[in-house]
């Protein structure tokens, strides 16, 4: 077992290359893979499947020597080509066929390989039926990315190599079978069906894909093309409900890409237990089925609507135009969760889009604070998918937006045309969209991805504003915080960027505030602009539209931060001012976020006023939540219940007792009351917590529904009774087999959570349950538990994360482990300090003691 160490860079960040991190270069080829044929049979009951794959290889080169392609665990029978038996060596990761003739250069050969896997340990999944889960549907679907096509068939696995492909498949009636491209031809075979499908245009290994079930099928069309929907059956209006604006998608997907969908028909299969909530298979997507919408969660659910926009983007960005190296994925996941934001720009207007993409920042920056920091573009990894992470995203989401930013609309879209034009069923790397950028506008951009995409980070902008009304000047001092102080004026942290500054003037007369914008260039750790103004403006937007990916502490004075809150017309620019004045704080701040919270028209900035309202702690921010409860909004209603778990009062506790017990439209408010409640039964209202244990006894027995969300509340709510012995065997029942999957994952990282205050005999039993649930073999349930054990504040979980961490087949579980051993690590490090002083002063008040009785006898001696 090797050491485990993290090392910083040089900003004091965690770095993202772990021990054993190389780099990663894509193989010589040996040739161009023209076509793929899998002819197989599924033997569901066993979990296995036979078959060939017969692979059309088109040599580069005479005399490649032996051909060698990528197969994990597969049971090697035979390998032919043209007829003739080969002579090959199988280690159970690599087939390496030694050829009998030499290639020759531009002469095509077929090499077909028979083979069989039982069991497969990725790539291909058998969901079936079991005694805890005796309802599970029976289903078998693959997950090729990013290198897992090789666990299924055998292949040259890697994103660089483009072929089309064929998939004919046995499966048992009635189950029907789904793949890419066309489906041409099918035919009884007695108590079995053949399906035929052709995928007639190039595409890599790990987009091809297989997915069978007993489906109902909902069909739609776009331009005549075939647009489905496959379900389990009783689904049909939920997946109507869900996928119903694919059409309308692709319409404008087609029209702001300038390609028409690309491929012969679209199908969204949505499947059990999928371990993504989609991937993107050429022509064919898979979806977690948790991704179907009841009528109630459609009320304030989004992310369904994100994920088929997201997975529908990709069909030409990733499939039609396929990244050469996993280095370069930002390039399709950035553009697919681009498209998030402007299908939302689409869909609900620009106050929805921008909040959207804030939330993208966001998530990133969470990413980049506690995480870790890397260049987007890095090819130095342990596996591929390490890279699938924030940066690659959200970070991806948002340096899109800057260079829309940097080129305005018109010239952004011709570019991403372009783009998508010149590289249509061809591969790129990060340079090739650079180079449509230039060709398409003239604009070298490399300056931006230089800071952006090649380095990691972003800027963190202190801005203050004072106004001179003698000289009429605004000035404007901006730091950028995340550069150190360089006596040599030289400093690779900096950013160098044009940021616009806004000053705003409100109108009598209009709701709309004039705005006098100037572009200044930032690009030094400290720099003051003075700005000649012919009156005081009421308040500044630094950055004015909110376009670049950074972070803004603002500190202006409040009549300035509360002009802005009221006036600005960007609701980014709202937000920002509501945060600063609740640093600020007192009650002038307090006032000021009450009425945004109940008269600004945008839902997402009410959202964030209500988070603002209860970090300012005064009894009236209680009374201006209370007031938000009645928002029309569930997504206000629910950040005004997140806000008032924060203030442990009497007051406010009732107030959410009630949203619990009277029950909202939502399922998430519900679910965000249920964990309030447990989050604020400490301290002052100790007492309520037998009263809470039986509300969220009654929530977990009575409100089974949609996805178990407000079940899962519940015992979130449990898992912050941290001392309680009570809550923590409700929580245990609900980890055992045979509980609903949502639910059981929930209960599962909630041990973590009430770990930490539990008696050493129960933290025991905790460990011993987490220890026997990382042995199933399932991802998400190992992904729970690695959860659950990042949170514990004992060394012994330690040793179970090093065990997950060997035996898992999963990289990302390996990863997770990792990182959780050295969270668990500083838990215990601060602890023990914490201990130790708290030994020396007990010694030394020991001491103390003595010294002063020793004083007081020789006093009395002295007397």
């Amino acid at each position: 077992m090797s050491h485990l160490y993290f090392d910083s860079d040089n900003n004091g960040h965690k770095s993202f290359e772990l021990p054993g991190a190389k780099p990663h270069y894509n193989p010589d080829r040996p040739g161009q893979v023209k076509h793929i044929f899998l002819d197989l049979a599924l033997d569901i009951p066993n979990q296995s499947f036979s078959g060939t794959c017969t692979i059309a290889l088109l040599p580069i080169r005479n005399d490649t020597h032996p051909l060698t392609l990528d197969a994990v665990n597969l049971n090697i029978q035979s390998v032919h080509i043209e007829g003739t038996p080969q002579p090959f060596d199988y280690d159970g990761e690599q087939l390496h066929i030694r050829l009998i003739n030499p290639t020759e250069a531009g002469k095509e050969i077929k090499v077909a390989i028979a083979y069989s896997v039982e069991k497969p340990q990725r790539g291909l999944y058998f969901i079936v039926p079991n005694e805890h889960y005796p309802n599970k549907p029976t289903q078998v679907w693959t997950q090729g990315e990013d290198e897992d096509s090789r666990f299924w068939f055998p292949c040259f696995d890697y994103p660089g190599q483009l072929a089309t492909s064929e998939i004919r498949v046995k499966v048992p009636k009635p189950l029907i079978a789904i793949s890419n491209g066309e489906l041409i031809a099918t035919e009884e075979d007695g108590e079995d069906k053949i399906y035929h499908w052709l995928q007639q245009q190039v595409h890599p290994t790990y987009l091809m894909t297989l997915a069978v079930g007993d489906f109902a099928e909902i069909r739609d069309e776009w331009r005549g093309k075939p647009v489905t929907y496959y379900v389990e059956k009783g689904y049909e209006e939920d997946a109507r409900r869900s996928m119903g604006k694919t059409p309308r998608m692709m319409e404008f997907f087609s029209e702001k890409f300038g390609y028409p969908y690309p491929f012969p028909k679209y199908a969204q299969v949505c499947v059990d237990d999928f371990i993504f909530g989609g991937m993107e298979n050429t022509s064919t997507t898979l979806l977690t089925d948790r991704c179907l919408l009841d009528e109630r969660a459609a009320i304030d659910n989004d992310r369904t609507e994100s994920l088929v926009a997201h997975e529908l983007a990709h069909q030409w960005f990733g499939d039609l135009v396929v990244i050469k190296h996993w280095s370069h994925a930002w390039i399709k996941e950035g553009l697919a969760s681009y498209s998030e934001v402007f299908w939302t720009d689409y869909e609900y207007g620009n106050d929805d889009a921008a909040y959207y993409l804030l939330g993208e920042a966001q998530s990133y920056l969470a990413e980049d604070s506690s995480r870790y920091r890397r260049p987007i573009v890095t090819h130095v990894y342990r596996e591929a998918i390490e890279l699938y992470d924030r940066h690659l995203y959200e970070k991806g989401a948002c340096v899109y937006h800057m260079i829309r930013t940097e080129l305005g609309d018109e010239l952004f879209w011709k570019a991403i045309q372009t783009f998508v034009q010149d590289n249509a069923h061809n591969t790129v790397e990060t340079v090739d969209l650079l180079r449509a950028i230039e060709k398409a506008t003239g604009r070298n951009l490399l300056f931006l991805f230089d800071q952006y995409v090649f380095r990691g980070g972003h800027p963190d902008y202190k801005v203050a504003y004072s106004w001179d009304g003698e000289n009429q000047l605004a000035k404007v001092t901006v730091t950028q915080t995340q550069a150190k102080n360089d006596n040599n004026g030289s400093n690779s942290e900096l950013f160098d960027l044009k940021i616009p500054i806004a000053f705003g003037y409100t109108q009598p007369e209009s709701h709309t505030p004039e705005l006098k914008t100037f572009t200044v260039r930032i690009h030094e750790r400290e720099q003051s602009f003075y700005f000649p103004l012919e009156k005081k403006p009421q308040f500044i937007s630094f950055d004015r539209g909110n376009h670049y990916l950074k972070t803004v502490a603002l500190e202006y004075p409040i009549s300035e931060l509360k002009a802005q809150l009221q006036s600005d017309s960007d609701p980014i620019s709202r937000i920002y001012a509501a945060k600063a004045l609740a640093k600020k704080g007192g009650l002038e701040a307090v006032k000021a976020l009450s009425d945004t919270l109940t008269n600004d028209s945008f839902w997402g900035v009410r959202v964030e006023a209500a988070k603002c309202l209860a970090q300012v702690k005064l009894d009236q921010a209680t009374d201006a939540l209370m007031a938000g409860l009645n928002d029309k909004d569930a997504r206000v209603r629910r950040s005004v219940v997140q806000a008032l778990s924060k203030i442990k009062t009497s007051q406010s506790y009732d107030a959410v007792k009630q949203v619990l017990s009277q029950g909202d439209a939502s399922y998430y408010v519900e679910a965000t009351a249920a964990l309030a409640l447990g989050k604020m039964v400490s301290a002052t209202l100790k007492g309520k917590e037998d009263e809470v244990l039986q509300l969220l006894n009654n929530v977990l027995r009575e409100r089974d529904g949609w996805n178990q969300v407000v079940r899962s509340g519940a015992i979130a709510g449990l898992s912050q009774m941290k001392s309680s012995p009570v809550a923590l065997e409700v929580i245990l029942e609900y980890t055992t087999p045979g509980t609903p999957q949502p639910l059981r994952l929930s209960a599962i990282r909630a041990l973590g959570a009430i770990s930490t205050g539990q008696t050493p005999n129960n933290t025991e039993w905790i460990l011993e349950q987490l220890e026997e649930l990382a042995g199933e073999s399932f991802f998400l349930t190992q992904v729970a538990v690695v959860a659950a054990l990042g949170q514990m504040e004992t060394v012994k979980a330690i040793a179970v994360l090093h065990s997950l961490a060997d035996q898992t087949p999963d990289g990302r579980v390996r990863r997770m482990a990792e990182e959780a051993i050295q969270r668990v690590q500083k838990h215990v490090g601060s602890d023990q300090a914490v201990k130790q002083l708290r030994e020396e002063l007990d010694q030394l008040k020991k001491e103390n003691q003595e010294l002063k009785s020793r004083m007081e006898n020789l006093e009395a001696k002295s007397k």
